[in-house]
């Protein structure tokens, strides 16, 4: 950034600063008949190149604006100083300094991979990326004591019932040694387990041929 003194009407000097040295302002609002007549268009070039004989200028007609391209930054800003707010045509000229844009690469890059590894099949993890350790499972004690005292053919009321709602209870299932063979009925009759019929084959039948 570089300060400036530049002088205004009456002998008034005022510091400006230069951004980046920007060497461009452009103006908006400007009147319809600038863009129309030709003598006009010349009287508003006239008021820039009192300051850089060398200036051009881009007219923007559907946006009302015309950019003015000096050859240094301090007549850019001389024009600024003196020329905002001024009167031209019956209408006040409003300048402002053209933003300069820096890019970084003449041609247009690719995001960075941030998530790329996270596709599949995944490729290279980002640096620094550490696999995460899964934390330590929250066991209840109480509750695998409680099972554990448990027998076979005993239950265990998890949730009393209310005039509204059901309650809740576990029945523990017999063990493998006693539920083999034949179950115990209610009233302590065996009865045989029901045997799992396997499904038919079809008949084969022979292929015709002709």
């Amino acid at each position: 950034m570089e300060q400036v003194e530049v002088v205004v009407g009456g002998g008034d000097t005022v510091g400006v600063c230069l951004i980046d040295r920007t060497d461009t302002l452009v103006a908006c609002e400007v009147p319809e008949e600038v863009f129309r007549k030709e003598q006009l268009r010349a009287g508003f070039e006239e008021l820039f190149r009192a300051f850089d004989s060398e200036a051009t200028f881009q007219f923007f007609k559907s946006f009302r604006r015309v950019r003015i391209n000096f050859t240094n930054a301090l007549a850019a800003a001389e024009a600024r100083a003196k020329l905002h707010k001024s009167d031209f045509n019956g209408r006040e000229v409003r300048l402002f300094f053209a933003q300069s844009v820096h890019i970084g690469s003449p041609r247009l890059e690719p995001p960075k991979p941030d998530k790329q590894f996270l596709l599949s099949p995944p490729p290279s993890p980002p640096v620094g990326w550490e696999q995460a350790q899964d934390t330590t499972p929250v066991i209840n004690y109480d509750l695998l004591c409680a099972i554990a005292r448990l027998g076979p053919g005993e239950k265990y009321e998890l949730h009393s019932g209310t005039p509204t709602t059901p309650s809740v209870v576990v029945h523990v299932c017999e063990s493998d040694q006693d539920s083999s063979g034949a179950e115990d009925d209610v009233d302590g009759f065996r009865r045989p387990r029901p045997k799992i019929v396997q499904t038919r084959r079809p008949d084969y039948v022979p292929p015709i041929t002709l």
